[in-house]
């Protein structure tokens, strides 16, 4: 009998979530053209074939992936609320308990099915996502508003740290042409005495060669005696082992790694001396945190919605929605708080998680005893 019970919760499970998460994708996919297509055909003038089409094809299947882990959690949560909430109404968990299960067995159909959801869950963040987001973040900058997207492809000073020695700067660099004005390479001693510096009137990033080309090139390259070695020329190629991405990142970037990739580029960064690593990390932490909030937030929902309330389904699911957007917005609060260094990214991305373990623990606690 038992297994007939859970084979039937899972159905219940697993129908209203894929049910909840289509809805969810079509209704904010309609919504989020018609507010976009007014920027969606300014791109055209940059590139006449990024036109709707092309956006619907190589841009929006990649956006809903994300926006569908984003809001993973609130669709399990939402969906466990409602169809535990219907059942309870129904007298059917009264009826599955009086037969002799307990609770804690009522509750295994729920484990089961919160642990496919968060596996499948954490590998998709780990491998699937990113790849998602290379697509997806190729255009996004297309429908910012100016300013936002000028930060990802417009012209801006950018820097670079390639070694706790070594550092590049760049007056004016064009971050979708790869090119800029005013070139400044500089290479420094261990006592912090400068020993090299390269200078060039404009720079482009040759992707052929995956060099530097740069014309008008001055150097200097300063002796122990602090005598001075003059040269210039028209043009000189340079490689500093990284692509132009990797050196001026932007906040897209962690995002477009899969998870190996990216403990590699956080490692890299570390030994070049970069301290400001906090979005990477965030990132990084949040691929696991998110899949497990699944399971919290699936046990949640199974306590406050598997007894019969006055107010019914409504009030359960209106206290659903409110956690659990409390929830999963907090992640991104705490995502600015760690950026601005108050926390650490590992306490930001798992303190939604710490606070609401507790809470779950009691509320489940309480509900099994009764």
């Amino acid at each position: 009998m038992f297994k007939i019970v859970d084979r039937y919760i899972i159905r219940k499970y697993l129908g209203t979530f894929s049910f909840m998460l289509i809805l969810l994708s079509i209704v904010v996919l309609v919504i989020d053209v018609q507010q976009k297509i007014p920027r969606i055909e300014k791109a055209t003038e940059i590139d006449p074939k990024l036109d709707l089409t092309y956006f619907l094809i190589h841009f929006y299947p990649f956006w809903i992936i994300n926006l569908v882990v984003t809001f993973l959690a609130i669709l399990v949560f939402i969906s466990v609320i409602y169809f535990t909430s219907r059942m309870a109404n129904n007298t059917e968990i009264v009826a599955i308990i009086s037969s002799g299960a307990s609770f804690h067995r009522f509750a295994k159909p729920y484990l089961l099915t919160s642990l496919f959801i968060a596996l499948l869950s954490l590998t998709v963040n780990h491998f699937v996502l990113p790849w998602a987001n290379i697509k997806k973040n190729a255009l996004e900058a297309y429908t910012y508003n100016q300013t936002n997207k000028d930060k990802i492809l417009g012209t801006a000073p950018v820097s670079a740290q390639l070694s706790k020695t070594e550092y590049i700067f760049v007056n004016s660099w064009n971050k979708r042409e790869h090119r800029g004005y005013g070139f400044v390479y500089q290479k420094f001693d261990k006592d912090r005495k400068m020993i090299y510096e390269l200078k060039a009137n404009d720079a482009f990033w040759d992707p052929a060669k995956k060099q530097f080309v740069l014309n008008s090139y001055l150097e200097k390259t300063i002796n122990k005696d602090d005598s001075e070695k003059l040269g210039q020329g028209f043009e000189l190629r340079k490689s500093y082992g990284q692509a132009p991405e990797e050196l001026f990142p932007n906040e897209l970037l962690g995002q477009n790694k899969t998870t190996p990739e990216l403990l590699k580029f956080i490692d890299r960064e570390k030994e070049k001396g970069n301290s400001n690593l906090n979005a990477h990390l965030n990132e990084l932490y949040q691929r696991t945190s998110m899949p497990v909030s699944i399971i919290l937030l699936t046990f949640l929902a199974l306590s406050l919605s598997s007894q019969k309330k006055r107010g019914g389904l409504g009030i359960n699911l209106a206290i659903g929605i409110s956690l659990a957007f409390v929830f999963v917005f907090s992640f991104e609060a705490l995502k600015v708080v760690s950026e601005n260094k108050i926390l650490s990214p590992a306490l930001a991305m798992w303190m939604p998680n710490i606070i609401f373990f507790p809470l779950t623990l009691i509320l489940y606690v309480r509900r099994a005893n009764q």
